[in-house]
């Protein structure tokens, strides 16, 4: 266990859960945060007030930062830019600054979202072109990054899944709640493509991709790419509800008062860079999902 000490933000998400059990299993100081106080080892800390953030580097003086916090719901998003901007955009470039001046390595977590879906697969070297204002806000964030520091790290995620029925904002769980409301039918999309991220995988790659000092930008993605229909079928086929609950394929056009904000055709990802440098220790998408799936086995009991 090393003495340097790691400073988090936004760790009351769903990412959060497994970055704070990788990282304060490995530092001996780790001081967490989030505006939204959800356990009892966070700290107050909004990235959006540059004066809030120089009082905790000031105070706590982190070798490391790793930068979580973030608006992620698209919708939100599209209904609130100026929030939007603030928290993902203006709140990165805070954290940049302070971890230019406190000579602190960065760790950004962005998104495969930047991406704007007119090609199937996208590499680290891939032209940004995002499509809606979180993926906007998001891709502003890597700019700014890259701009200010020497010392980075930015790892782009895909369909994140994790941390489950209490913490997880995303697709797995909202197919879970339908269950728990007594479903008997799903009606999932077959046009959306991408690559899974299970959170406890990715937080243990990035603290092994940390520890070779190869600083940089990285897509680091689970391997293997599907559909959200694709996701769906395995995860009912390892709740072992396969016979229960009939899934549907529908076009992205029958959420589209549901789910607005434009979305990219494809999301998919390849961890190009992790692979060439032999650092890629993200697994396969459906072993994840069925580890992952093992949590809501146990809610449905």
């Amino acid at each position: 266990m090393t003495n340097q000490k790691v400073l988090i933000t936004g760790c009351g998400g769903m990412l959060g859960d497994a970055v704070y059990a990788e990282f304060s299993k490995n530092y001996s100081q780790v001081m967490a945060t989030d505006i939204n106080l959800t356990e009892n080892w966070l700290t107050y800390l909004d990235v959006r007030e540059i004066d809030q953030c120089e009082k905790a580097f000031d105070t706590f003086k982190p070798d490391i930062v790793l930068h979580l916090a973030a608006l992620t719901d698209l919708e939100f998003c599209e209904n609130d830019p100026d929030n939007t901007w603030k928290t993902n955009a203006l709140g990165t470039e805070n954290i940049a600054l302070l971890a230019k001046k406190h000579n602190a390595t960065m760790v950004y977590i962005s998104t495969a979202g930047v991406f704007d879906g007119n090609q199937e697969y996208y590499n680290d070297f891939d032209q940004p072109n995002p499509l809606n204002y979180y993926a906007k806000s998001k891709y502003h964030g890597e700019v700014f990054v890259q701009r200010y520091l020497e010392k980075f790290f930015i790892f782009r995620a895909g369909w994140m899944m994790g941390s489950g029925v209490k913490k997880d904002k995303k697709f797995i769980n909202k197919i879970f709640k339908q269950i728990q409301e007594g479903k008997k039918e799903l009606f999932i999309v077959d046009d959306k493509l991408g690559t899974p991220t299970y959170t406890v995988n990715f937080a243990q790659s990035i603290f092994k991709v940390m520890k070779t000092g190869y600083y940089g930008l990285y897509n680091q993605v689970c391997s293997g790419s599907c559909s959200r229909y694709d996701v769906a079928v395995k995860f009912i086929e390892y709740l072992n509800l396969t016979d229960k609950i009939k899934i549907t394929k529908v076009d992205s056009s029958y959420f589209e008062k549901e789910y607005f904000a434009l979305r990219p055709y494809s999301e998919k990802l390849v961890n190009l860079k992790l692979e060439s440098r032999k650092i890629n220790f993200m697994e396969d998408w459906e072993k994840c999902l069925e580890e992952y799936s093992k949590v809501f086995i146990n809610q449905l009991k």
